[in-house]
């Protein structure tokens, strides 16, 4: 069943920001690893491109469908963004993109919380 609402579009497009971020870092650091362990960085873009792809999949199908097994799936993106910012990991010294990503996936997952999980009808 597809969902056409104004909150469930609203959080695939914040949710399909951040694949497609994910998925252009992954391509960046595949083509043109910069310095350091170049050999690394190459699989480390592979995993991130691979990451965005089946993100960006899981966003605009099974997702925007409604299915809940998506919405549990998808919470490995603020999960993610979040070990990354209090890691200090990259990608980048400022993490303000880190941030970014957590903020629009957090608003992703808990904007359509009706759609996954509607309250029960009274019967009788």
């Amino acid at each position: 069943m597809q969902h056409d609402s104004a909150g469930l579009k609203t959080s695939w497009v914040c949710l399909l920001i951040v694949g497609v971020g994910i998925l252009a870092f992954g391509v960046v650091a595949t083509v043109a690893p910069g310095s350091g362990d170049e050999r690394l960085m190459r699989a480390d873009g592979m995993a991130a491109t691979g990451m965005g792809l089946f993100g960006m999949l899981i966003t605009l199908v099974p997702f925007r469908r409604g299915e809940r097994w998506a919405w549990y799936a998808q919470w490995y993106y603020p999960v993610f963004w979040i070990a990354h910012l209090a890691g200090g990991l990259p990608p980048g010294k400022d993490h303000v993109h880190q941030v970014v990503f957590i903020v629009l996936s957090m608003v992703g997952l808990l904007l359509p919380v009706r759609v996954f999980f509607p309250r029960a009808t009274p019967t009788g």
